[in-house]
């Protein structure tokens, strides 16, 4: 057990130039207190004590800000970085090495007691305040865009944003460890402006061109 405390502490420590030190750590991220009490709250959960494992979430969610339901599946290595309004559902499966950014939420799609909610591979990236719905999987080293909203599945080592979300880049494996830098993410929108605002541009010039012809002509 000491092992895989360490090892949280560790991997934040590794992933955030702001942790200072292993005390900075154990006393002021959210994140982590929320991963360690859903530890609690999950082993109660798969043991039928299902009124204490929601009321463990209840107190994290209240302590935290970072709402994580007991039944959710997470893996090792999880990193919620400023985790405040992030909502993960009951049937959630989150693989090894993944990080979720502030107002992610993870949700279901369907009232049905089946399984409802997204499935995260290794190494998964969840910017700002996405969305992910729906009984979908996110694959291996898939990254997503903040502020996306994404409801289909999204192949490894993919890139996606916008509403709804879009690939708009595929990683190599040899890209694959490349950090993830928000400001750096295509934009297809804005891909698709800058090709109108050219064409306008140049029909402007087309115009131009025509009326200082029709002026010519005129004075001869």
């Amino acid at each position: 057990m000491w092992e895989r405390l360490k090892e949280d502490i560790r991997t934040i420590k590794d992933r955030d130039p702001a942790a200072r030190n292993a005390l900075e750590i154990f006393l002021c991220y959210p994140g982590l207190h929320a991963v360690w009490l859903h530890r609690i709250a999950h082993a109660l959960y798969q043991r039928g004590w299902f009124t204490t494992a929601r009321l463990i979430s209840h107190f994290s969610r209240s302590f935290t800000g970072i709402e994580i339901h007991p039944g959710a599946k997470i893996g090792r290595r999880l990193f919620i970085d400023h985790g405040m309004g992030v909502v993960m559902g009951e049937t959630t499966e989150i693989g090894d090495d993944c990080l979720i950014y502030k107002g992610v939420v993870l949700g279901g799609t369907t009232l049905e007691k089946k399984k409802r909610h997204p499935t995260l591979g290794n190494r998964v990236i969840i910017g700002s305040n996405s969305t992910v719905l729906g009984a979908i999987t996110i694959g291996d080293g898939a990254r997503i865009g903040s502020g996306s909203v994404v409801v289909r599945s999204v192949p490894p080592g993919a890139t996606v944003v916008g509403v709804p979300g879009r690939i708009v880049e595929s990683l190599t494996p040899e890209k694959e460890e490349l950090d993830f830098e928000h400001g750096n993410l295509p934009d297809p929108f804005s891909d698709v402006m800058k090709m109108l605002l050219q064409l306008h541009n140049k029909l402007e010039d087309r115009v131009r061109q025509l009326e200082n012809q029709e002026e010519k002509n005129r004075s001869r």
